[in-house]
């Protein structure tokens, strides 16, 4: 037994000098690191914690106060929204910048470093805790700014951005969207236009990716990616400047007649609408209004042309009339080429030739192609003589039938003209332009088979 006694010391030394560690030395330096931390903060409380924050600038105070987590609102000299992200990034900044050095401890010589008529104070409040920093000038590097902290009167040389804090008025921290909204929860939008109206329903909503269809004033389904781009563009509406109740607005608000386009959003939350006015179309100023005793808005003119859309803008612009998935059987005739693909449970094959292997890739690109060429020009809205744009004697027609049996698609391209093709198709009545593209697309039925598609590396 005495032989193990060493052995034993050892682990009875190295156990208490672990525990030694754990308790003592880590803790410490636990506490050291915090400390070091804490002294490189500029605030004494977490971002969570702030409830209260006012602005002084050579423009006169702000004052806001958290309405609830994420909502500020200004509350002097005015009452009305903040714009949230501006003040939470302006919090954010106070709160993640960094005391890079103590320039004065108990500073009174303030002038050297902008203090003495600090750019902008900020009083920041949490609960019953409260700092205020005034903000100098710029320090010897790039977006560092001096700092002079009340509650230990330190200069605080900091990497403050000035961008964050410098050349910002009531407006920057002002609500300039028009409307606000999640894209999902908007159940239908409505364009009133002067001489009509639009009406588009999401079908799929509670889902992670609208689905827009026109009810209003046709059936049809919408371009999915023309609706986003104006809902985008709803998002982006912001005002460059505002019109507060007063002399000003009634004095504008005389000048607006007839909106160019009223924009309403309804959702399960209620409903938000939006005129755009563009009173004097030489001026470029437009105007925006969403309740009678609200603000008036100036707004970029660029935004009416955006949102006021033809009803062949917002539609479906794909002419053939039926969803690739749902073709059951695409017959193809050109002046070179003429037959029928058919989808046997999932598979393509060849019209008279069923048992020959064909590349599906090949085929699910064509008919894909077929299936989603989108008219890019109107020439005519109603039925034309066909002659003219070469569509009796077409360059390409394309029949397609659905999974129920019935011919639901047919796309007919004609002469070309400039750098795009003359067009009919079964969704849209008229005549339209397309690109040129499919013609060079569509390929014989030997490229299609699969044993084209794996000699082919081999002969090139």
């Amino acid at each position: 037994m005495t032989r193990y006694w060493p052995t034993l010391l050892l682990l009875v030394i190295l156990a208490g000098l672990g525990s030694y560690l754990y308790l003592v030395e880590l803790p410490a330096e636990q506490r050291e690191e915090k400390q070091e931390n804490a002294q490189k903060q500029i605030l004494p409380f977490p971002e969570t914690a702030i409830t209260g924050l006012s602005i002084t600038t050579a423009r006169g105070p702000i004052q806001f106060k958290l309405v609830e987590p994420g909502k500020w609102s200004i509350v002097a000299p005015l009452q009305t929204d903040a714009d949230n992200r501006e003040v939470q990034a302006l919090i954010r900044a106070l709160v993640t910048g960094a005391v890079t050095r103590t320039v004065e401890e108990q500073a009174t010589q303030l002038a050297p470093f902008g203090l003495e008529q600090p750019v902008t104070t900020l009083t920041i409040t949490a609960g019953t805790q409260q700092e205020t920093v005034s903000i100098g000038e710029s320090g010897p590097l790039s977006n560092t700014l001096y700092v002079l902290r009340a509650s230990d009167r330190r200069v605080l040389l900091t990497n403050l951005a000035p961008k964050d804090f410098i050349n910002k008025s009531l407006m920057t921290y002002r609500r300039k969207e028009l409307l606000r909204f999640v894209q999902n929860d908007v159940e239908r939008v409505r364009l009133t236009y002067p001489t009509t109206e639009i009406v588009i329903y999401n079908m799929a909503k509670d889902k992670p990716r609208p689905s827009w269809k026109i009810r209003y004033p046709i059936e049809a389904e919408g371009d999915q990616n023309e609706v986003r781009s104006l809902m985008f563009r709803l998002e982006d509406l912001k005002a460059l400047g505002i019109i507060d109740p007063g002399p000003e607005r009634d004095s504008v608000a005389k000048t607006l007649t007839t909106p160019k386009v009223k924009v309403t959003l309804h959702t399960a939350a209620g409903d938000q609408s939006v005129k755009l006015y563009q009173p004097d179309p030489q001026s470029g100023e437009a105007i925006a209004e969403t309740t009678a005793d609200a603000p008036l808005y100036r707004i970029n003119p660029a935004l009416i042309k955006d949102l006021t859309k033809e009803l062949f803008n917002l539609q479906d612009k794909r002419l053939l009339g039926i969803d690739y998935t749902d073709i059951a059987m695409l017959s193809v005739k050109t002046r070179e080429h003429q037959y029928v693909l058919i989808n046997q449970t999932g598979e393509w094959v060849l019209e008279g030739q069923p048992t020959e292997k064909l590349s599906q890739d090949a085929a699910d690109l064509f008919v894909s192609r077929v299936a989603n060429l989108p008219a890019e020009e109107r020439v005519m809205k109603q039925s034309a003589p066909l002659a003219p744009y070469g569509l009796l004697a077409p360059s390409a027609e394309f029949i397609a039938t659905g999974k129920d049996g019935k011919t639901t698609g047919k796309l007919t391209l004609g002469n070309q003209a400039g750098n795009l093709l003359y067009a009919t198709g079964q969704r849209l009545q008229g005549v339209f332009q397309v690109r040129p593209d499919l013609l060079t697309q569509i390929p014989p039925k030997a490229d299609l088979l699969a044993k084209s598609q794996e000699k082919a590396p081999a002969g090139r």
